[in-house]
């Protein structure tokens, strides 16, 4: 296969030599060696090329390659990261989002129109019913005990007269008699009354209460004046509104429907609130037990990665002998999505200090050789091909010696492309451009 590749670019670099190249014209009479252009390790690349080849860049970075043990894994959710919103009433619901759509705390989710609603209604109005005959039962009690004792008195003043004048009035005293006997009854309607006010009271607060429970709605705006009346007596279809911002995960009752609780109306969940699970092989134990950070990087990308908090899980896993390593990001990316491939790196005690290095894939075979193409920084349509001076590679990053600065840019996707074009019969050129049709023409032709 490599050899039809590169037989198929020798022929376009011979045609292309011909067609694109002055035609086959000879050099100009007065032409001579010392005109030529030096041999150079540069190779145009304009965005015509970089399109064809789908030529993608990676940036140098300082990282930690030595004695570094990377953990595959995959994103998941964190345990509070999903809400989920199930009936409390039975009825009809009426769905107001769809899945996926972005929700705020506050935004209306669905609706239900449910038989029972009325019955907690009838439930709070009976209650207040209650209150009020008990509020009338407690004023009459006690009118009763005022007026029993405006008699007593009045009978009190006449019968002190009398025996101020030395005469008795057995009716008097016998009224008066009656009246003080009576007192401690009097005194028990009111109290009696007053338990009757106090359980109503109760038994209205626990009515409101269970109507907020059902509806979700706080019981201050329940039972918050609307047009002279308590705003739960107009209430006809219940609201239900999310509690906090997420994303719409699934529907669970069609719009529409009728269903009973506890059916699951809608979830929802955060997706920034994620973690990787990896998993790692027993033996490493000792070199990841105190590693309290780590960091995460992507299985596809080449960044530099996320630092996480790291975590091992509670159990092994005894018949494959590995254990549970989770790492949860400082920072959310949108490539960490439930599911997405990542890995986790951590470093060994006592390992050497962070290095200068390249993804591996950067780095080809040429021949005895190892290359890899810097990109120019002082023109972004070249490149510079470099023989690899390099260091420790963890199988996913290489430490480069010499050759390159933090920051620079070298080839990562079409690299072997682009040092298999620059080849004519097995042979390497110093250097060249690209035509518009994709082939590779040598500094010296």
């Amino acid at each position: 296969m490599t050899a039809c590749l590169k037989s198929l670019v020798t022929v376009l670099v011979l045609a292309s030599g011909l067609a694109g190249c002055g035609g086959g014209e000879p050099p100009p009479a007065d032409a001579s060696p010392s005109a030529a252009k030096p041999p150079t390790n540069r190779i145009a690349i304009p965005p015509t090329v970089r399109s064809n080849l789908g030529m993608t860049f990676a940036e140098v970075q300082r990282r930690q390659v030595e004695q570094t043990t990377r953990i595959p894994g995959a994103f998941e959710l964190l345990p509070k990261a999903r809400r989920e919103y199930r009936l409390s009433l039975p009825g009809t619901v009426q769905m107001e989002v769809d899945q996926f759509d972005q929700v705020s705390p506050g935004d209306l989710l669905y609706r239900i129109r449910s038989p029972r609603w009325p019955e907690l209604q009838h439930e709070i109005i009976e209650a207040e019913q209650d209150i009020q005959s008990a509020v009338a039962t407690i004023a009459v009690a006690r009118a009763r005990q005022d007026e029993s004792e405006v008699q007593r008195r009045v009978l009190q003043e006449r019968l002190s007269s009398l025996v101020e004048a030395g005469v008795r009035n057995a009716a008097i005293e016998a009224d008066l008699a009656g009246l003080e006997a009576a007192t401690p009854r009097l005194r028990a309607e009111v109290q009696q009354a007053e338990t009757v006010l106090e359980n109503a009271r109760r038994a209205r607060a626990h009515a409101v209460h269970r109507a907020s429970a059902a509806t979700g709605i706080p019981e201050a705006e329940l039972l918050a004046e609307t047009s002279g009346s308590p705003a739960y007596r107009g209430i006809d279809l219940i609201d239900v509104r999310a509690s906090e911002a997420g994303v719409v995960e699934s529907l669970g009752v069609t719009d529409g429907g009728y269903a009973e609780p506890p059916t699951l109306a809608i979830s929802t969940v955060q997706p920034e609130q994620v973690r990787l699970r990896g998993v790692a092989m027993q033996g490493d134990l000792p070199r990841i037990g105190s590693a309290p950070t780590g960091r995460i990087v992507s299985a596809d990308r080449s960044e530099g990665g996320v630092e996480a908090a790291v975590t091992l899980g509670l159990e092994a896993d005894p018949a494959h002998r590995t254990i549970a390593v989770l790492g949860t990001p400082d920072t959310y990316h949108a490539w960490m999505r439930p599911g997405v491939s990542a890995f986790l790196e951590l470093a060994g005690e006592g390992s050497a200090p962070p290095a200068l290095a390249i993804p591996r894939a950067a780095v080809v075979q040429d021949g005895l050789a190892r290359v890899f193409f810097r990109r120019d920084p002082a023109d972004p349509n070249s490149v510079i091909r470099v023989e690899a001076d390099l260091g420790t590679d963890d199988g996913r990053w290489v430490v480069v010696n010499s050759g390159v600065a933090l920051g620079d840019e070298v080839v990562l996707g079409g690299a072997y492309e682009l040092n298999l074009a620059s080849q004519t019969g097995g042979l390497r050129q110093k250097g060249g451009h690209f035509h518009a049709d994709g082939t590779f023409h040598a500094e010296d032709h």
